[in-house]
């Protein structure tokens, strides 16, 4: 053979492999990426036609389950009994627009593995268990319908959990949607009017926005001042009507343009109770730059939050980009300027007081469990991280219990139970404040006692608009909220 033929044998050899190579690449490796890619119609078809196991709450409320199609039997259709109850955090899963919630981020424990694909022939080779599992979810239902009741359409979010463990016991965004609107073929005019209405009903406020927290924050920079050592319950600070900031012409006044006591000097105690901002300021600047940073970091600001469904990243400026700046300071430790935050991370901070200082993973999902109502999995609490010492939580206990007691918070108050808390009013450039109010009850619980930690806020000030606050508007939500969990 001469030397031409043989490089023609030899590039021919080498075009074969390069087909056999890229034909394996895309069947073995890539091909899971191209059948899960959600523009994928086939795959779309594909989910919506199978079997899907029950999603239920902690209470046995069925909040999604699967009907067989009584024209063929071998196809289902997916239903969503408590409608818009519990949309965003189960989702749905459509023809149209693909999956959603934990429809999509479970979809490997709720899908039935009876098939002729590869995954499924193997399942039924080994002896599993082809059915679909279903999930049991931490919600309680009543405390869930009393959230949503008590948001009333406003545009806003409400989270409540369990402290100790981490448990989601409520989750509401407003306003919401009804799922079984997108599941049909025909959804297409219904999935569009969604997509284009105004009060972006899709949206998952609770997990997937980011607010200015406002006072809310008070909580962190005092812890940042107790674990410092900066300052105490009792330290005394100047009382100005207004506090200049260095470097500018601007200054911080308090909620009522007043006081925050007598004109002469004000404790940390009374500051905090009064929500005043011309102490926080000032008690930011003391604390300064990289130790206000670190406890919120502390807290779970700028980290990715551990959950059943992605959490946007809560954000707090890094200390190098305001240490020089006074003024920065000031503002970022009342929580605005650059201090951003979702409601499940402000959640966290009350239940990191609640709990010793101590924030557990949150989580949604209880336990997986088979067809014939078996549970294979189940989630275990675990501790995500230390926010604050011991002793500062008992501190910050009390100081939010006194807020309830005879402070801003005086609308979170329910007889017979001890109650801590935090407003928030949060300035938004070009519209009303946003409202806020975290907290928990009961304080101090006894063994065995439930405990219930959450976080309101309502945009824009809910239905009082420009002239709403934390104390008037979310606060008497949570009165709502805490006495039906806990009554």
């Amino acid at each position: 053979m001469n030397a031409p033929v043989r490089r023609i044998v030899w590039a021919l050899l080498a075009g074969f492999l390069a087909l056999i190579l890229a034909t394996t690449w895309i069947q073995a490796v890539a091909g899971p990426g191209y059948r899960d890619d959600p523009r994928n119609p086939r795959l779309s078809a594909w989910r919506v036609g199978r079997e899907r196991g029950a999603i239920i709450t902690d209470d046995a409320v069925v909040a999604g389950h699967s009907d067989p199609n009584p024209e063929d039997p071998q196809t289902f259709t997916r239903v969503y009994p408590t409608v818009d109850r519990y949309a965003h955090t189960v989702g749905y899963v459509s023809v149209l627009f693909g999956s959603r919630g934990l429809e999509r981020a479970r979809e490997s424990d709720l899908v039935s593995h009876r098939d002729s694909t590869i995954s499924g022939v193997l399942n039924a080779v080994l002896g599993g268990d082809p059915r679909p599992r279903g999930l049991r979810l931490t919600f309680d239902d009543e405390l869930q319908q009393a959230a949503v009741e008590a948001l009333d359409g406003s545009r806003g979010s409400i989270i409540a959990l369990d402290p100790t463990t981490g448990a989601v016991l409520a989750s509401v965004s407003t306003p919401g949607f009804d799922p079984n609107s997108l599941v049909g073929s025909d959804a297409g005019p219904a999935g569009k009017a969604l997509e284009e209405d105004p009060g972006l009903p899709l949206l998952h406020r609770t997990i997937a926005v980011t607010y200015p927290p406002g006072s809310t924050f008070k909580v962190v920079t005092t812890a940042a001042a107790l674990e410092t050592g900066i300052a105490g319950p009792a330290t005394e600070f100047p009382d100005p009507e207004a506090l200049e900031l260095p470097g500018t012409s601007a200054t911080i006044h308090n909620y009522d343009d007043g006081l925050c006591g007598d004109g002469e000097s004000v404790t940390l105690t009374e500051a905090f109770v009064r929500s005043c901002n011309t102490t926080f300021a000032a008690l930011g600047m003391q604390v300064g730059a990289e130790a206000l940073t670190e406890t919120a970091e502390a807290f779970g600001f700028n980290q990715e939050i551990p959950y059943d469904l992605p959490v946007l990243v809560s954000s707090m400026p890094e200390a190098a980009d305001f240490s020089d700046d006074p003024a920065a300071t000031a503002q970022n430790s009342l929580g605005q300027r650059d201090v951003r935050s979702t409601p499940i991370q402000m959640a966290l901070v009350a239940a990191a007081v609640a709990n010793d200082g101590n924030i557990m993973i949150p989580y949604v999902v209880g336990d997986v469990f088979t067809h014939d109502g078996k549970i294979e999995s189940e989630t275990e609490p675990t501790l995500w991280r230390r926010a604050i010492s011991p002793a500062s939580a008992a501190i910050l206990s009390d100081l939010m219990e006194q807020v309830v007691l005879s402070g801003t918070g005086r609308n979170a108050a329910v007889p017979d139970v001890r109650v801590a808390g935090k407003t928030g009013t949060a300035e938004v450039t070009g519209s009303s404040p946003h409202v806020w109010f975290i907290g928990f009850a009961p304080v101090d619980p006894e063994p065995g006692e439930r405990q219930i930690a959450l976080a309101i806020v309502l945009e824009d000030g809910g239905p009082a608009g420009e002239t709403a606050s934390g104390g008037s508007v979310a606060a008497p939500i949570a009165a709502k909220l805490f006495e039906a969990y806990l009554k």
